[in-house]
């Protein structure tokens, strides 16, 4: 009789091992979790987690480069995918605020929050994902330059979108007046200087080809 394989199941609970992992961390830092804390979220006991993973560190580099991976599968596609480059730059900024704030997705803001933690040796790893990742965005925010719909896009920039896509994890709450799809739309035209629509006020008269000062 052929033994049966156990594979699914110890892929599952690695799985869920890194997830709640994840959570845990995002919760309460990597410092302050330990691997009794992992082995109580996971239902595993205690010291069997080492099947999977060695060292809590192991298990920290593990949930970044899972984070990275899913964003990479989303980013990649968009960047693949015949859209403008306004509506490109538009659906990765969906995807990338997705990515912090929909529920159960831990894995980035254990990533932005805890990478002092990581050990050195397991970051080149890492870095080498996020460098695939950025490499999508710069290539949209040169087609943007391109088009004319980022005029001026620096270094600083680039810095300062990501900063602030990034701090949005601090604030957002699911159920407020805004969701991520719409706060997708107002990042965009806040990146781009996009003026929001308004209605063509009424000319009071002897004000026709006055221009304001606070206006182009």
């Amino acid at each position: 009789m052929r033994a049966v394989s156990r594979r699914p199941d110890e892929s599952g609970r690695r799985v869920r091992l890194v997830r709640e992992s994840a959570r845990l961390f995002r919760e309460r830092g990597y410092e302050g979790t330990s691997v009794r804390d992992i082995a109580a979220a996971t239902g595993l006991q205690s010291g069997s987690w080492v099947y999977h993973f060695k060292t809590k560190q192991d298990i920290l580099a593990a949930v970044m480069e899972e984070g990275l991976r899913e964003s990479l599968e989303r980013v990649e596609a968009i960047g693949a995918a015949p859209l403008a480059p306004r509506e490109r730059f538009r659906e990765l900024v969906h995807a990338h605020l997705e990515t912090i704030l929909a529920p159960g997705q831990d894995f980035i803001p254990v990533l932005l929050y805890d990478w002092r933690s990581l050990a050195p040796a397991a970051r080149p790893r890492v870095v080498a994902l996020q460098k695939r990742y950025e490499t999508v965005w710069d290539r949209v925010i040169t087609q943007l330059h391109d088009s004319g719909d980022w005029a001026g896009p620096t270094r600083v920039d680039r810095l300062l979108m990501f900063g602030a896509l990034n701090w949005i994890a601090h604030w957002f709450r699911r159920g407020g007046k805004l969701d991520v799809s719409a706060l997708a739309d107002e990042a965009v035209r806040f990146f781009l200087r996009t003026p929001q629509r308004r209605r063509r006020a009424a000319r009071r008269p002897g004000t026709a080809g006055r221009r304001s000062l606070t206006r182009t």
